[in-house]
């Protein structure tokens, strides 16, 4: 995710404190993962410098000056931009459980035993999502389905892969 791009695009609705900035992040995008203080400074003073903010006012407060940002023309080109430039799919290309499993057999291990360790923590990561999106609101079923989707994916290949384990150790361990 682009930190600097959502912080321009919370901006779009008026200009904020970096306080308020990063609990608005937090509420809508941060629940695993909230940002630090020390984060949505540094991404706003960056912003500054490239001319995406400016600083619209600044208060007094019990500790530093508190600056009011506030999204320029520029940023919101940025932000558009953005927005409409597709993510690039992951291929997970490098995996790092299959480089486990070819490991595994080139060293005489039990890859079968990976792959099943992987699949109870995959199956016990479901469980914790599927509870999840159950209690939550539409943002939290909407990223817990995404993520139980890449899950399922995850567990169809662990299955294609203990299948063809036989295989796969005949053209690794040559």
């Amino acid at each position: 995710m682009s930190i600097g791009h959502t912080l321009l695009g919370l901006l779009e609705s008026g200009p904020r404190h970096g306080y308020d900035l990063k609990r608005a992040f937090d509420e809508k995008f941060g629940h695993d993962r909230p940002l630090h203080y020390g984060q949505v400074y540094s991404t706003m003073s960056r912003l500054l410098k490239n001319g995406l903010v400016e600083v619209d006012g600044i208060e007094p407060g019990g500790g530093p000056e508190r600056k009011r940002y506030a999204i320029t023309d520029a940023g919101i080109t940025d932000v558009q931009r953005w927005l409409a430039t597709p993510e690039k799919p992951e291929p997970y290309l490098q995996s790092t459980l299959y480089t486990k499993v070819v490991l595994a057999l080139l060293t005489r291990r039990d890859a079968a035993d990976i792959l099943d360790t992987q699949r109870a923590e995959h199956l016990r990561m479901m469980r914790i999502l599927t509870d999840r999106k159950r209690k939550g609101d539409l943002a939290d079923q909407l990223i817990c389905d995404h993520a139980l989707f890449h899950l399922e994916a995850d567990l169809r290949w662990l299955e294609l892969t203990a299948a063809r384990l036989d295989k796969l150790a005949e053209v690794v361990v040559k």
